[in-house]
């Protein structure tokens, strides 16, 4: 696995333009190495007076948009959405800034497991974009994919699906070039089905949250959740999060209607 990791890498590098190949290996080994966590919330007490709740809003650290907590009925056995893949800008400090986009299934009530896939965002001072894909199964590490590529504005689809407690697939799918990328997964870490998310996540790498970038607006369309029993759930029915940190509140999310949640960096 390393050693086909390590070309997938080096064959991403050898693309890139000169001046980025560094940053880019560096990034990727360091996101390898990193994951997306469990939500973590903020505790009531905790939150800063400039979060004003609406109802059903809450607060984290690191994950904003809508979280189905528990399906009306049966487990939670799928969940999809498409967003439009947006242009990240750096809100200073002279780093690589990130955010991600991903959709997934349990790591709210469910804190064992999360069967999930999605899209990075990066930014560097000089205002250079980049993007990578990658699923995951936490407490695993992500997995970057290869053989498919995106750019500001592509329209992607996302979805995973879970056949057991503890298998299920990943797909991606640049719906403007028609790439598609899809893994099969096991894990010994079983998943419980409680949870729906559509999620802009600050993710962790190398034991703390990445640098957070303005990532301007998510909105995932057709967001929607299958259960057991073969019912669909769209992602109206579930509670708002947004991320606070250091006492500021970093973004806004909406339940626009018809499955549309709307997450926008503020």
């Amino acid at each position: 696995m390393k050693f086909l990791i390590t070309l997938i890498l080096a064959s991403c590098v050898a693309a890139a333009p000169a001046i980025n190949a560094r940053s880019r290996l560096e990034r990727r080994l360091a996101r390898r190495a990193g994951s997306s966590h469990p939500i973590q919330r903020i505790p009531s007490s905790e939150i800063h007076p400039q979060g004003t709740p609406t109802k059903n809003e809450q607060y984290s650290s690191n994950w904003a948009g809508v979280v189905i907590a528990n399906p009306p009925s049966g487990t939670f056995t799928a969940v999809s959405a498409t967003f439009t893949v947006p242009q990240p800008q750096t809100t200073g400090g002279g780093s690589t800034q990130s955010a991600s986009a991903w959709v997934g299934i349990d790591g709210d009530t469910c804190g064992s497991a999360i069967l999930q896939t999605g899209v990075d965002f990066f930014v560097d001072e000089d205002n250079n974009v980049s993007y990578d894909s990658w699923y995951e199964w936490f407490p695993d590490y992500a997995y970057d994919f290869s053989g498919i590529s995106f750019k500001t504005g592509d329209t992607v689809a996302l979805s995973v699906v879970s056949s057991s407690s503890t298998s299920g697939t990943a797909t991606i799918q640049n719906l403007s070039n028609g790439q598609q990328v899809s893994q099969y997964i096991t894990s010994s870490s079983a998943l419980c089905g409680q949870n729906a998310e559509w999620i802009v996540e600050d993710f962790e790498e190398n034991g703390g949250l990445v640098p957070f970038c303005n990532f301007g607006s998510v909105s995932f369309s057709n967001a929607n959740a299958q259960t057991s029993d073969g019912n669909s759930w769209a992602a109206d029915i579930g509670d708002l999060i947004d991320i606070q940190q250091n006492g500021q509140t970093l973004t806004q999310s909406s339940q626009n209607g018809g499955g549309v949640v709307t997450v926008q960096y503020v």
